[in-house]
């Protein structure tokens, strides 16, 4: 299927004469504007083509719910804009995750780790919008209290895990699909719980938006497995953060490379 065949599938999906549909045929983005809103979203269909190959009509229908659920949370901005500071939730992205909106605007972030940074996002139901400088005008308040609103939101939040066991080393699994998966690693309270279940050490990893993975490491054998799993997660996630894990100890997160060459040294002082 070619760019301009997809383009003229969601057409008839979505009707034509709701947007303001723009190609661009050397890097195969849509842009698209909606006319009612005045606001629009870009779609780079190389990526929905790679799935079509796999996935067939799903691809499509997940492109089109996608597109549908991104206008339907800028036209309740339009209409209700910020009504409540519980809809408001810190979301966690990669270290260069784009620092401005499409429109120019900074995103409201704090400081997290080397690898990741925390954003904050309004939630409208079914999708979220980061929220910038322009947006949080409206709040009438200031930045540091819808902070720590949205931190205390994201305590709320269920974190109900699954296990798994891979070579005598134990694996926890959050995967709640609410879009603030990942978030569960700003929840002091819920790692603080889970240190005292793990026997080994304790690794936290937050591959993609839509999953957090804690590991009770108990064995060198853990530490590859665990490799090979955040890769993965990170490879196939919509929203990708980071490959990289992290060793929660005393309340602190570090990198995981950190830990290995504290044990080389260990290691090298007793010789």
């Amino acid at each position: 299927m070619s760019a301009q065949e997809l383009v003229n599938i969601l057409k008839e999906r979505l009707g034509e004469a709701h947007f303001e549909w723009k190609l661009d045929s050397k890097t195969n983005k849509l842009r698209l504007e909606h006319l009612e809103i005045g606001k629009g979203m870009d779609l780079f269909l190389g990526d929905v083509l790679t799935k079509y190959d796999t996935r067939k009509e799903k691809a499509i229908d997940e492109v089109v719910y996608t597109i549908e659920q991104t206008f339907a949370a800028m036209k309740k901005e339009k209409e209700t804009g910020f009504q409540e500071l519980t809809n408001i939730y810190p979301v966690i992205r990669s270290g260069s995750f784009s620092k401005k909106s499409k429109e120019g605007h900074a995103f409201i972030t704090s400081e997290h780790t080397a690898e990741t940074r925390i954003y904050y996002a309004l939630d409208l139901g079914n999708t979220y919008r980061l929220i910038d400088e322009e947006m949080v005008r409206k709040l009438q308040l200031s930045v540091e209290q819808m902070k720590e609103s949205a931190r205390f939101q994201v305590r709320k939040l269920p974190t109900n895990v699954k296990k798994d066991e891979v070579a005598g080393n134990v694996f926890y699994f959050l995967n709640e699909n609410d879009g603030y998966d990942a978030s569960r690693i700003l929840n002091d309270a819920f790692l603080t719980e889970m240190r005292g279940k793990i026997e080994g050490d304790m690794t936290v990893s937050v591959p993609h938006q839509d999953v957090l993975i804690i590991g009770d490491i108990r064995n060198n054998t853990g530490y590859d497995v665990l490799a090979q799993m955040t890769m993965h997660f990170f490879t196939v996630g919509a929203v990708p953060i980071t490959s990289l894990s992290f060793v929660y100890e005393e309340g602190r997160l570090e990198p995981i490379f950190i830990l290995a060459k504290n044990r080389v040294k260990k290691e090298q002082e007793k010789q």
